[in-house]
């Protein structure tokens, strides 16, 4: 009896396997086609672009298709426009060269302008201030799975006194930005979430150390983020409260765990915007603006 009840078991463990490993391919519902932008510009001395594209099927391998013919501005609160014409050579991105007193300044109030065919889409933002990053310093540690020597970066910038100053900290490895999900670096003022003590202080070491690549190897381990000669720029764009908001949760419904932990991970959802349409009923609209300010520093190791 013990015999037929282990068989039987055994039957259905191979059963249950062999069904998961079954590949499945729901048809989903055709679902609205959404207008997507976006819209974040800062006052880098480089041409700013806003690109608009439509939604696409989940399952659609194609890059999204783009939004032609579309006229878009941004106007501040001191009545000045600036106008994104479309490029020639890429449809769907909108481009705007400031030079001289035509720029972007902290301080300042914008309001996004997307007119489509008979809709107009609306945005706001405001431009915050934004610290100077002193420098950027590397230390060595010691990898206790491999035994080999971690080289990590870091960089320096004290918070302005007054809270309420969000930043997106961006970060380039030898020129190439670095885009996980897992590497999204945002602080309110010096810390990690809204409301927290670190007012008018240097930014807190998680965030000043999220800089550095997470890469792994073969077996999982972490690899040194840095090696010698390697160089590391470092971005500290203003953001608005919203757009923490915004990219907070870009981060939580991009960096999921996969596998089994999907059953415990936040559910997925759609992530909040600031851009709302002139008809009710009128197209759907997902994406963010945001006017930042800038500022930057960079550094290469040399043991």
């Amino acid at each position: 009896m013990k015999r037929l009840s282990f068989g039987i078991l055994t039957i259905a463990a191979i059963l249950f396997v062999s069904a998961c490993e079954d590949v499945i391919n729901p048809k989903l519902q055709p679902a609205e086609t959404i207008l997507v932008v976006d819209a974040w510009i800062n006052d880098l001395p480089d041409t700013q672009t806003i690109r608009l594209t439509w939604s696409q099927p989940y399952f659609e391998y194609l890059l999204p298709p783009v939004v032609s013919g579309a006229m878009v501005q941004v106007r501040d609160e001191l009545g000045k426009s600036f106008l994104f014409a479309e490029s020639v050579t890429m449809p769907g991105t909108y481009e705007w060269a400031g030079s001289g007193t035509d720029t972007l300044r902290v301080g300042g109030k914008y309001q996004l302008e997307i007119q489509l065919g008979g809709e107009m889409f609306t945005a706001q933002s405001y431009m915050g201030r934004v610290p100077v990053i002193d420098s950027i310093t590397f230390e060595e540690d010691d990898n206790l799975a491999t035994g080999e020597k971690l080289i990590r970066s870091e960089f320096w910038a004290t918070d302005p006194e007054g809270q309420g100053d969000a930043y997106w900290i961006k970060a380039f490895k030898n020129g190439t930005p670095l885009l996980k999900p897992s590497e999204i670096n945002i602080a309110f003022d010096a810390g990690l979430s809204i409301g927290g003590p670190a007012d008018g202080v240097i930014f807190i070491p998680p965030v000043r150390r999220r800089i550095n690549p997470n890469d792994l190897d073969d077996d999982g381990n972490l690899t040194s983020p840095i090696a010698p000669d390697d160089s590391m720029h470092v971005q500290i764009h203003s953001v608005t409260v919203a757009a923490f908001t915004f990219l907070n949760e870009v981060a939580i419904q991009t960096n999921r765990p996969g596998g089994f932990a999907e059953l415990f991970a936040t559910p997925l959802a759609n992530v909040s915007t600031n851009i709302v349409g002139s008809e009710p009923a009128g197209t759907r609209v997902v994406g963010f603006f945001n006017v930042s300010a800038v500022s930057s520093n960079g550094g290469r190791y040399k043991p």
